[in-house]
């Protein structure tokens, strides 16, 4: 139903995706291909509002791919957190032109809040849960306005506050799509071959999972994949993708 604002007499159109609509989604497509899957909720209308989220680290080109191939005019969002790798800029580049991506939407930190917050340039050696509100989280949430829902590349096995992650869940009225959630590194990489797509130039390097330059290290043998990302932290994720249950704290 839509909602109204009568002080300003604007109409919100955006429908509020429920549990129950994300629970119908997972029921519905549950052991179907994440292709296939894809293909039936662009073709059906199913998403609204989409855009696929990505920030171009080492698996990103296999979720690009898929959605390429199912709806290539998606738009594609990247928080240039300015802190990224000159090869992930560079990378990004390459494969979208590649896969035929054309609507790019590059979102930058808001100025004032750099100035007011960071004008150092340093506050993720000392404050890296502060770093990432203002440099990600925030810009990720001004390019979130609008959508009615939004395709992420979480899966399960990347580490264990991932684990038990499903297709379809709800995240501020909006519907949350994970299409590789249940997909092992195996799978991974045999898409890759088979695809024949382009690897990020730093994962031969021992980088498995990339971010932002100065919190980013090589991952050693035997180590989460994750391992890599704030290292030295109690921190194992950015803040952009929150807990399902009502009235838990970001996780960071």
């Amino acid at each position: 139903m839509a909602r109204a604002d009568r002080a300003l007499d604007i109409v919100d159109v955006r429908p509020a995706f429920t549990q129950a609509d994300a629970d119908a989604l997972n029921a519905r497509f549950a052991g179907v291909d994440a292709f296939a899957m894809l293909r039936t909720l662009f073709a059906e209308g199913l998403l609204g509002r989409t855009a696929v989220v990505s920030s171009f680290g080492t698996e990103s080109a296999v979720l690009l791919d898929l959605v390429a191939r199912a709806a290539p005019h998606t738009p594609v969002v990247f928080v240039d957190t300015l802190k990224m790798f000159p090869e992930t800029l560079d990378y990004r580049d390459a494969l979208l032109d590649r896969l035929g991506m054309s609507d790019r939407r590059i979102i930058a930190p808001d100025p004032a809040a750099l100035e007011a917050k960071d004008a150092t340039g340093l506050r993720w050696s000392y404050d890296p849960d502060g770093c990432c509100e203002i440099r990600k989280v925030e810009p990720l949430k001004r390019a979130k306005d609008g959508l009615d829902s939004w395709i992420s590349g979480r899966k399960a096995f990347q580490s264990q506050t991932r684990q038990n992650l499903p297709r379809f869940e709800i995240e501020d009225g909006r519907l949350k799509v994970n299409p590789l959630g249940d997909w092992t590194k195996a799978d991974l990489d045999a898409y890759f071959a088979e695809r024949d797509l382009p690897r990020h130039p730093l994962e031969e390097q021992g980088y498995l999972s990339i971010g932002c330059q100065p919190c980013t290290s090589v991952v050693k043998p035997g180590e989460d994949p994750r391992a890599g990302r704030w290292r030295g932290w109690d921190k194992v994720e950015c803040g952009i993708h929150v807990p399902e249950k009502p009235g838990e704290e970001p996780v960071f």
